[in-house]
C-alpha cells in the first residue's frame, strides 16, 4: 500500500467533503456505508469491487433534492488492522461519488473510524468513542455542521448502527440489505427492505 505524502493523509476521523451549512441547525440523514449504500464486501479496498445497492443512488438524490444533509458514518477497522490504507479508502469513496453523480446524487460529508481492539499502533483502541456503536462520529458531524440530532435519522444494516443513532439522539432505521436480515428490528423506528424504501418512508414523515 505504501506511505502517502503528509499532505494527502486522512485523519482517523475525517470529513471528506462538506456541503452542509453550519449556520442553520437542521436535521440530517446519517448513513452507514457497507451493506447500506453499497453491497457488502469484506474489507472493501478495491474501487472496482464497489457496487451500490440497487436504488441507493436515487434514494440519496431524493434527500439531496429536499436539501437534507447526507452524512456517511462508517467503521473501517480494515485500516486499523493494516489490511488497507487511507488511500484505498479514499479511492473507494471517490468511486462511490462517481457512481452517485450518475444519478445526480452526492454525499455531503464522510466520517470513518479505523479503531479496533485488534488494530495497530494508534488505532489499537477497544472502545474508541468514534467507533460505532459509540456515537462519536455522529456527534462530531453535528458539532462541525450544526446538525439537529433529535430530528435526524441514522440508517444502517447492523445493530451497532441502530445503537449509535440512538445514543446520538436520532431516530433509527434498519435496512434488510447487507447484514440486515440477521438483525432484530424491534429496536428500530423503521424497518425497510433497502435504502430506497427507508428514504421514502423517512421523507413521508419529514418535518
Amino acid at each position: 500500500m505504501g506511505e502517502r505524502p503528509e499532505s494527502a493523509r486522512i485523519p482517523p476521523v475525517r470529513r471528506v467533503r462538506g456541503r452542509v451549512d453550519p449556520v442553520t441547525r437542521r436535521p440530517a440523514v446519517f448513513l452507514d456505508r457497507d451493506g447500506t449504500l453499497n453491497e457488502e464486501v469484506d474489507y472493501l479496498s478495491d474501487p472496482e469491487q464497489l457496487m451500490l445497492v440497487p436504488g441507493a443512488a436515487a434514494a440519496v438524490a431524493k434527500l439531496n433534492a429536499r436539501g437534507i444533509p447526507v452524512v456517511v458514518v462508517t467503521n473501517q477497522s480494515g485500516i486499523g488492522r493494516g489490511k488497507y490504507g487511507w488511500q484505498e479508502f479514499a479511492a473507494v469513496m471517490h468511486r462511490m461519488g462517481t457512481l452517485l453523480a450518475l444519478e445526480h446524487a452526492h454525499i455531503d460529508a464522510v466520517y470513518a473510524s479505523p479503531h479496533h481492539e485488534q488494530g495497530q499502533g494508534e488505532y489499537a483502541v477497544a472502545d474508541h468513542p468514534d467507533r460505532k456503536p459509540n456515537p462519536g462520529m455522529l456527534l462530531r458531524a453535528a458539532e462541525e455542521h450544526g446538525l439537529h440530532l433529535p430530528g435526524s435519522w441514522m440508517v444502517g444494516d447492523k445493530a451497532i448502527d441502530l445503537e449509535a443513532g440512538r445514543r446520538a439522539g436520532c431516530r433509527v432505521a434498519l435496512v434488510r440489505t447487507g447484514y440486515g436480515t440477521q438483525v432484530d428490528g424491534t429496536a428500530a423506528d423503521l424497518v425497510a427492505a433497502d435504502l430506497a424504501e427507508a428514504v421514502d418512508r423517512i421523507l413521508a414523515q419529514w418535518p
